[in-house]
This record gives structure tokens, C-alpha cells and sequence, in this order.
């Protein structure tokens, strides 16, 4: 059985990993990292601990959903203590953190993504795709979460315009919108806006839009359970524990 530590163990990502592990057939949770209390059962004989170098040691992969502090501070424990195969759903990390991540995955194999599932992996791709065959139209996204998120622009979010933007040969720090407000003008031609909207327990919906004169067209993807985002890192950390050091995505677990 692989084994499997969990670090943000207290969170709802955190609960559903549990649970999911708990009758898995080739993992099972060894480990969980914890600095608040469960709000959930957990079976005696899982390791709880505080201390990220413990985490790592008792476990075969560590599968990651915390803030981005959290994150940073599990890369450098792992790069300076115990390199461990990572799988990393945390988002909203600043350029420091992701240059970590990137530093780290030469001494372990971690997976990063800022959505698990299936369906938005799905999406990148024809994000990109109607992009790069719809150039002369507006691009824009739209995603809608929970009143508790704490990023914004989402990271799922941000990954579709980043796929937007590459397939018209574009930077998206150049080009990127997060608000209007005011007599701003006209829209420009390159601009690709993304706006984050929040409220009630939306668990995740995004939209991306490309829009003409006379026609436009909307693809969207609508998560209606924090379960898929959980199943995807299970199945990530199956994969990832047998891969070479380096940084790989979504798409490499899936094969598309």
C-alpha cells in the first residue's frame, strides 16, 4: 500500500481525502499534518503530527492543500530534510513560492496543479484551442466561489487564461484585466479579462468566454462537490510515487 500523508488534513479537502483513503485499494493515510483540531473522526492508528519533517519521513507522498505559507514552508522542510513526492493543490502563490516549487522538483517528483479534476483539465485544452482559432474575438473568464476563498483571481482561473494567452503569442501579465471600474475606455484588442465573483457554497464554476460581433461562444465547467478535486489528488499520488524528479502537471497524470 502506498503511503499517504496529508498536509492540511483539518481542511474540507483535508476531510475528503480521509475519507476516500479510508477504502482505497492501493493507498492508504498514514500520516496527517495538523496545527487545528479535526472537525472529523480519525482512526486510531493514523500518525498526527505538527511538524513537517515527520510528515514526510512516515510517508511515501504527501498530498498538499493548504494556504501558500503552508506550502513554502513544506518545500523547504522537504528540500532540506526529506525529499518526498509531493502532490500540490494549494493556490493564489506568489512568484517566490512557485520558483520553490520549481527549485524543489529537482530533488522529488511533484505534481502541481491549481485544479484536480478531470473536467477543467479537459477545458484548458479547448480554452486553448478555440483561443488560438478564435483570435479576432474577445476573450474573457469568469469564475464564481464560496464566500471563504481567499485568493482571487482563482488559480483554476488564471491557468485557463494562461492557456488563453499562449495560444495568441501573448504574455498574460501584459494583457490581464481583474476589474473595470470608472471611464476606462473601450476594451482593448488583447486584453483578457478575469473576473472572480464570490458568495454562498459555490464550490467552483468557470466560464471562459470568446466574444464577436453577431456571435460569441461560452465553454464552462461546474464542480458541484469538493470530492472530484479529492479523487484527482488520490490518483495523483498513485502516479506521481513513480515518476523521476521534476515538476509535472494535471495533464501528465492523465495522459492527455
Amino acid at each position: 500500500m502506498i503511503k499517504v500523508g496529508i498536509h492540511g488534513s483539518t481542511g474540507r479537502v483535508g476531510e475528503l481525502l480521509v475519507k476516500n483513503l479510508r477504502d482505497d485499494e492501493k493507498a492508504v493515510a498514514t500520516t496527517l499534518h495538523a496545527i487545528d483540531e479535526f472537525k472529523y473522526p480519525v482512526d486510531e492508528d493514523i500518525l498526527i503530527t505538527n511538524d513537517a519533517k515527520t510528515l514526510l519521513e512516515n510517508s511515501d507522498v504527501v498530498i498538499d492543500f493548504t494556504l501558500p505559507n503552508g506550502t513554502e514552508s513544506l518545500l523547504e522542510t522537504a528540500i532540506k530534510d526529506c525529499p518526498t513526492p509531493l502532490v500540490i493543490g494549494t493556490t493564489g502563490m506568489s512568484k517566490h513560492q512557485l520558483n520553490l516549487l520549481e527549485e524543489a522538483s529537482k530533488y522529488m517528483p511533484i505534481l502541481y496543479a491549481t485544479n484536480m479534476s478531470l473536467g477543467v483539465a479537459i477545458l484548458n485544452k479547448l480554452a486553448h484551442m478555440a483561443s488560438g482559432a478564435l483570435a479576432d474575438f474577445d476573450a474573457e473568464i469568469v469564475e464564481q466561489h464560496h464566500r471563504y476563498k481567499k485568493d482571487a483571481p482563482s488559480g483554476t482561473a488564471l491557468t485557463l487564461a494562461e492557456h488563453v494567452a499562449d495560444a495568441r503569442g501573448l504574455d498574460l501579465d501584459n494583457v490581464r484585466v481583474s476589474g473595470r471600474d470608472g471611464n476606462i475606455g473601450e476594451r482593448t484588442k488583447d486584453e483578457i479579462a478575469v473576473m472572480a465573483l464570490r458568495g454562498g457554497d459555490i464550490v467552483g464554476r468557470h466560464t471562459v468566454g470568446f466574444y464577436n460581433d453577431g456571435e460569441y461562444i461560452e465553454i464552462n465547467h461546474t464542480a458541484t462537490s469538493r470530492d472530484t478535486f479529492a479523487k484527482g489528488a488520490i490518483k495523483a499520488s498513485k502516479w506521481i510515487v513513480n515518476q523521476e524528479n521534476g515538476l509535472y502537471n494535471i495533464t501528465d497524470c492523465l495522459g492527455i
